[in-house]
């Protein structure tokens, strides 16, 4: 068999891609699909959606390599984390929307959670803090909310996944309800010490277990395929978050190796290996991955908006037609004009966690032009990281002293440049910036000896192009500085609305 295929399913597209035994992709496809906002700081996906779109770049990247399934060895699953899916057993039908990773109407469930007491227990067990980010305070929302939800729910009527469940339990025809530990790792529910559902804290939050799927492995076996779709027979052998994936397909594979992914968000891990570490700063201990029964951690930061600005300027603001544009615009001018853009659109993630910080623009005079708003949305990009990458190498202390980057945003050599002058140090960008469909496809190919180790592996991965630092330390401590009061200024702008109508029980 010649394949391995990679389900990569993303905030705004789903995508397929066909890598061979040498980390080449072969083929690829790709669709976007519906994003929804019935609110501000609500935002939505439909389930069924995600599935169609899914498995039809799936049947078209095998097209485009004229392929069939029998070329295939086995198939890996990366996804959007802590997007939130509950749907029926019997029918396969969801209750609700999806309620995406960046949604922030559970915002006043969180708040009331940390008002009973709840943070330092979840945050020992779960190694997370308490959040709207986080699967299970969605699904609260969703049995507090939808018709009829709780009461099938308590009668084991009533399935919760994150988009990987949801596409597993798809490809396998409703027979397979799995989840893997890293997806698991980022619902609020999972003890990562123990491996296992944690029944206290879902007697607190009062979610029925017979809600949640089986946790798998990262890499092992999962199911065949369904013989009904046209991926019929092909194993399920690689599962992972997003970026846990990313981390993976980057050959972090040692403690201390870090990389940040620039997508919607920005999110920047650093491996730990088998011994778990407690932040201090506000950042979340997570699973890395799980191969047999052995777990491994690491340390992460996230940022909700990162290349989601350059969508903004080309959807909200309309300076650029297209995502590509933002550099040139950006480098036409010399400098930001000292105008700040901090992107809180949906809150501010770590280190700072304020579910009311809303978006600011600071600085603008008469002569600010088009590209310094360019210029600061990009360079807020890179603030937002290097906050993050001092409170990372603060709590694992461990130093990073390279950064492998990679996502959309990381083919943008003025931001990645300007990345490596915020840091101090190298910034390198891989030949193959597909990194989270890549890890996938190597958790997957391990698992069937397609690649025989992580020493194989990681002679696959090779340079693009490195940026090293060339500013001068007192103007990176000057613009940061400034960064630092356009951040203060965004800050508990909006504050949550309403409350849960029932106490809960503690733990």
């Amino acid at each position: 068999m010649e394949y391995i295929l990679a389900l990569d399913q993303g905030t705004t597209s789903s995508r397929a891609v066909l890598y061979d035994r040498g980390g080449t992709i072969r083929s690829l496809a790709q669709r976007e699909f519906g994003q929804i906002y019935p609110r501000a700081g609500w935002v939505e996906h439909d389930p069924e959606e995600i599935w169609a779109s899914q498995i039809s770049v799936a049947v078209e990247a095998l097209s485009r390599a004229d392929s069939r399934p029998r070329d295939i060895a086995a198939l890996g699953i990366t996804n959007q984390r802590e997007t939130t899916i509950v749907w029926e057993r019997t029918t396969g039908k969801p209750v609700h929307n999806a309620i995406v990773w960046q949604d922030r109407r559970t915002a006043p469930i969180c708040k009331e959670l940390r008002e009973q007491g709840l943070e330092e227990t979840i945050r020992q067990k779960t190694g997370l803090l308490i959040d709207a980010y986080f699967s299970a305070s969605k699904i609260m929302w969703i049995l507090e909310n939808v018709k009829g939800a709780r009461e099938k729910a308590n009668a084991g009527e009533l399935a919760f996944g994150t988009v990987d469940s949801w596409l597993i339990w798809n490809l396998t025809s409703g027979s397979l309800h799995a989840i893997d530990s890293t997806n698991a790792s980022r619902t609020m529910l999972f003890n990562i010490h123990e491996g296992r559902w944690d029944r206290d804290l879902l007697h607190a939050l009062r979610i029925p277990a017979s809600l949640l799927p089986e946790v798998r492995p990262s890499s092992g076996e999962y199911a065949l395929i369904s013989t009904s779709l046209a991926l019929g027979g092909v194993p399920i052998t690689g599962v992972a978050g997003d970026q846990q994936a990313a981390l993976f397909g980057q050959a972090c594979f040692h403690p201390g190796m870090a990389k940040c992914t620039y997508g919607t968000g920005a999110f920047l891990l650093q491996t730990l290996g088998e011994e778990s570490k407690e932040s201090k700063n506000r950042l979340l201990t997570t699973v890395a991955w799980q191969r047999d029964s052995k777990l491994e951690y690491a340390m992460e930061g996230s940022v909700f908006v990162a290349g989601s600005v350059v969508q903004w300027l080309r959807d909200g603001l309309g300076i650029i037609r297209a995502a590509e544009e933002v550099e040139a615009l950006a480098m036409s001018v010399p400098d930001n004009g000292d105008v700040y853009i901090v992107p809180a659109f949906t809150g501010l993630g770590a280190p700072h966690w304020d579910p009311s910080a809303r978006g600011t623009i600071i600085g603008i005079t008469r002569g600010t032009k088009a590209g310094h708003i360019a210029r600061a949305s990009l360079e807020s990009i890179a603030y937002q990281v290097a906050d993050l990458l001092d409170a990372m190498q603060e709590d694992s202390g461990i130093p990073i002293k390279v950064l492998r980057v990679d996502g959309g945003a990381a083919r943008n050599d003025t931001l990645l440049q300007f990345q490596a002058d915020l840091l101090g140090i190298p910034v390198v960008r891989p030949a193959i910036t597909e990194t989270t469909s890549l890890g996938a496809a190597f958790l997957a190919g391990l698992a069937v000896g397609f690649w025989k180790n992580l020493e194989e592996i990681q002679t696959q991965w090779k340079v693009d192009k490195e940026f090293h630092p060339g500013r001068a330390k007192n103007e990176v401590a000057y613009l940061r500085s400034r960064w630092h009061q356009a951040l203060g200024r965004a800050k508990a702008w909006s504050e949550p609305e309403g409350k849960m109508s029932r106490s809960l029980p503690t733990v």
